[in-house]
């Protein structure tokens, strides 16, 4: 296998078997995010990928899960995708699904013809970062689509058959915008209802454009205290009719949550106003991780 640079994927692919088919993010302008950074955005060769498989192919004896790196496979013609994933197929007929992340921008350029057409074929779920519900938060973070698009991208997401995984950042708003942030970000869950939905807490890494607006005051970072008080806000805000799992339990967030929504709406909450008040149930600053 051939990587360039750093890798990485989703925390519920943790034992897929990963393949670059872009090298860095087409977007790649988040003000909050250094994954890409060091990356100039391109598409790799697609017989190298290929070979990349065969060569995966002598290594491992079962690969029941594929995941499609870097930032937006999506980005790809489905005439490549296809030949990727009929390749997958022949090399690994063993292979239960194959999941991507995609930019709300890279769902919306395919026609629904063409997302039912990667279900058929294998792919399974499309991770896309929402960040925020917020169009302001959307907009000072430069995430280069609105609130209204990204609905948009997660309801072709789930019509198609594939199933949508959206994480938000709690913290994304700052002191100033917490509640807007908490508040718009239910109600974009409860107007989308995706299948999967995962919280991470911000956290910012050095030379990022966030970092700036850190250092002059212009975005001051929540406390522990009130990303609970945020989180807690944002759930009373969701109103899912269908099941939608939600995580929050990625080492960068001070409280761990696990449930389906709506069923676990209750007890999640119940669980964030003890954290409110033990703030020993709130994870050491130290223990907290990208």
């Amino acid at each position: 296998m051939r990587y360039e640079g750093n890798i990485f994927r989703p925390p519920s692919e943790a034992y897929s078997l990963i393949v670059q088919v872009t090298i860095g993010c087409a977007h790649n302008e988040c003000t909050f995010c250094s994954m890409f950074k060091d990356k100039t955005f391109r598409v790799r060769n697609l017989d190298e990928v290929l070979e990349d498989l065969d060569t995966a192919r002598g290594h491992y004896r079962r690969v029941e899960r594929i995941f499609l790196a870097d930032g937006d496979a999506l980005v790809l013609s489905n005439d490549k995708l296809m030949r990727i994933l009929t390749h997958i197929q022949k090399v690994f007929p063993e292979c239960e699904r194959v999941n991507v992340y995609g930019s709300p921008q890279d769902v919306l350029r395919k026609t629904p013809e063409e997302l039912k057409e990667l279900y058929e074929n294998g792919v399974k779920i499309i991770y896309i970062g929402a960040e925020s519900g917020s169009d302001k938060v959307l907009a000072d973070i430069h995430k280069g689509a609105t609130r209204a698009e990204i609905i948009e991208a997660v309801r072709k997401i789930e019509d198609s058959g594939i199933k949508a995984s959206v994480t938000f950042i709690s913290g994304m708003g700052g002191r100033d915008g917490w509640e807007d942030h908490a508040i718009q970000t239910g109600t974009m869950i409860s107007e989308m209802e995706p299948s999967y939905m995962g919280l991470l807490t911000l956290m910012v890494e050095p030379g990022v454009p966030l970092e700036k607006d850190i250092r002059t005051g212009k975005f001051q970072v929540l406390t522990a205290e009130e990303v609970v008080a945020e989180t807690l806000l944002m759930l009373k805000n969701v109103d899912v009719k269908r099941k939608c799992v939600f995580r929050s339990n990625h080492a960068s967030n001070y409280v761990s949550l696990r449930g389906d929504l709506p069923q676990d709406k209750d007890k999640m909450i119940a669980m964030l106003r003890r954290a409110m008040e033990d703030h020993n149930m709130l994870k050491d600053e130290r223990f907290r991780m990208l």
